[in-house]
């Protein structure tokens, strides 16, 4: 399939932008879980040692990539989705399809979840909350800010696709005019 440069494909090209640089930390954080893993179960087994700081660093991080890393999932069609039905339709029954989808549950839900996390979130900054463990990590307040930035992301995320959807369909109505 071409693709033809549109308005709409330049601004989902920059909505998407941000959400690349996340994928790409969403990446690091993966990597910084599986080596802090690695060092804790060694310190645990090789040396006797417990490290609740790195068993909750490694916490954090898997947050971290799980919050940020749904829009980077959408960004890169990597998303859940009935392939098996899928597969069989024409592009412009997907993008339908598509758009049906982020109209109906994924701008209700993003904008659900943004809402009710603001006061959970809110509370957090305020205490400046840190770990209930003894010797654990400050800060959890900041990763608990990534609930309402993830769907803020997954919003963003869902509008390039949305963007893209519809050049779909513009391309396959102007097929059908020639």
């Amino acid at each position: 399939m071409i693709v033809r440069d549109t308005i709409s494909a330049r601004i989902a090209d920059r909505l998407e932008a941000p959400i690349k640089i996340t994928g790409a930390l969403c990446g690091l954080c993966i990597l910084a879980c599986v080596l802090l893993t690695f060092g804790v179960v060694v310190l645990r087994y090789g040396f006797g040692q417990a490290s609740i700081p790195m068993q909750e660093l490694v916490l954090h991080l898997n947050a971290a990539a799980f919050l940020l890393g749904g829009a980077y999932a959408l960004v890169r069609d990597r998303h859940v989705r009935v392939d098996i039905l899928q597969q069989r339709w024409s592009p412009r029954t997907r993008a339908i399809v598509e758009l049906a989808g982020i109209a109906l549950l994924l701008v209700p839900f993003c904008l659900f979840l943004f809402w009710v996390s603001l006061d959970y979130v809110a509370a957090a900054w305020r205490l400046r909350e840190g770990s209930r463990e003894a010797g654990g990590l400050p800060g959890v307040y900041l990763v608990k800010a990534l609930i309402p930035i993830s769907a803020l992301l997954l919003l963003i995320a869902g509008v390039a696709r949305a963007l893209r959807s519809r050049d779909v369909l513009r391309r396959d109505h102007g097929k059908r005019d020639a």
